[in-house]
């Protein structure tokens, strides 16, 4: 039976954890970048890129308005399975990295360290992809930080010609560079302004109920969760709907939290042997899960079962609160801290650790 070691990232403890794909690099090119001295696992994995990363900071912004040169951001965490196909095909890819370094100031962000920052080019990206976002997250701002161009994960030709396009606006035709630029930004905050009002009706009950019957229209009856694929857990919204159904008496709500917790806990998104909730399901029917496992998706999950066994006394959600709890204390946590999450990849591989052959159960057995 082969051994698995994950990778464990946290902003609580500083260790260096470097990724396999790192130290491959590490052994062919002893050369490294800005990131060796930093303290993030995920920052110490990009630290042997070819690509002449900086760490969030002065010195990489100031540069850009010194020499008049776009930034580019790339936002991740060390557990991102994406992130590392991302790294592996571009960013470790010396013609790619030529192209960075020529025409960009590039700077790593790992998002368990700086929240702060990702959440206001999450936003951005958000705002100029109909809602999309997700990780690794790749921004392309003007030297002021003003975003310019956004998304997640782009195979390598497409990225490389992302970058020469972009880099040919902002040289051919500043103004309309700039004008996008100010039109995300004042998106951004608006986005974050709070208008306070004084008209206590203004959450009614009638526009309650319609929120509620338009979120239901996006209920899968058969399979819980939404009408969609990927599908993410999202606790918060199934325990507003469980006291919702509850105050309301409305036992649509009531059976569709019940449904879709029934159907993750019998599903492959969670671990039956081992306890604990992967980050998502790929497929509909919960089946085929993406295997990182993080910190705050279990601990909010256990909320929700928590409260769901309160209600619906069903045994098996108590089950699932103590295999999870379990889980927590054996895998993530390290002294009086826990780690943030348990990486997807082991061996290099997406989910190695988790999925077995009939022949390697057959053996077994």
């Amino acid at each position: 039976m082969k051994i698995w070691v994950s990778i464990l990232s946290t902003v609580l403890i500083s260790c260096n954890l470097p990724s396999k794909q790192a130290n491959e690099v590490n052994s062919i090119n002893k050369k490294h970048n800005r990131l060796i001295n930093e303290t993030s696992p995920y920052l110490k994995q990009h630290a042997y890129n070819p690509v002449e990363w900086y760490p969030w900071g002065s010195e990489a912004l100031n540069r850009a308005k010194k020499e008049d040169k776009l930034l580019l951001i790339s936002i991740g965490y060390s557990a991102c399975h994406w992130c590392h196909v991302m790294e592996e095909e571009s960013f470790e890819d010396s013609t790619v990295a030529a192209l960075m370094n020529k025409y960009f100031i590039n700077i790593k962000i790992d998002r368990e360290e700086r929240p702060d920052i990702d959440q206001v080019y999450m936003r951005a990206v958000q705002l100029m992809n109909k809602g999309r976002g997700g990780w690794p997250l790749n921004v392309i701002t003007l030297p002021d930080g003003g975003p310019l161009f956004g998304g997640t994960y782009f195979p390598k030709d497409q990225w490389t010609g992302i970058l020469r396009n972009i880099s040919d606006i902002y040289i051919s035709d500043r103004k309309k560079a700039v004008d996008f630029a100010a039109k995300v930004t004042a998106g951004i905050k608006s986005g974050d302004q709070l208008i306070p009002n004084n008209n206590n009706n203004l959450i009614s009950s009638s526009f309650l109920l319609k929120t509620i019957e338009k979120w239901k229209s996006r209920f899968d009856k058969k399979n819980g969760g939404t009408k969609k694929s990927p599908k993410f857990p999202l606790p918060n919204n199934l325990e507003y709907l469980l006291d919702y159904g509850i105050l309301a008496n409305d036992n649509e709500c009531l059976d569709h939290v019940k449904l879709t917790l029934n159907k993750m806990a019998k599903g492959g998104i969670y671990d039956q042997i081992g306890g604990g909730f992967s980050r998502y399901s790929i497929d509909e029917l919960w089946k085929i899960p993406h295997f990182e496992k993080m910190l705050y998706d279990n601990a909010q999950l256990i909320t929700i079962y928590s409260k769901a066994y309160r209600f619906y006394k069903k045994e098996e959600y108590k089950h699932i609160v103590t295999q999870s709890i379990n889980f927590l204390r054996r895998e993530l946590k390290g002294g009086k801290m826990y780690y943030s999450a348990l990486d997807a990849d082991s061996e290099g591989e997406e989910g190695k650790y988790y999925v077995w052959t009939l022949d390697e159960i057959k053996s077994l057995i």
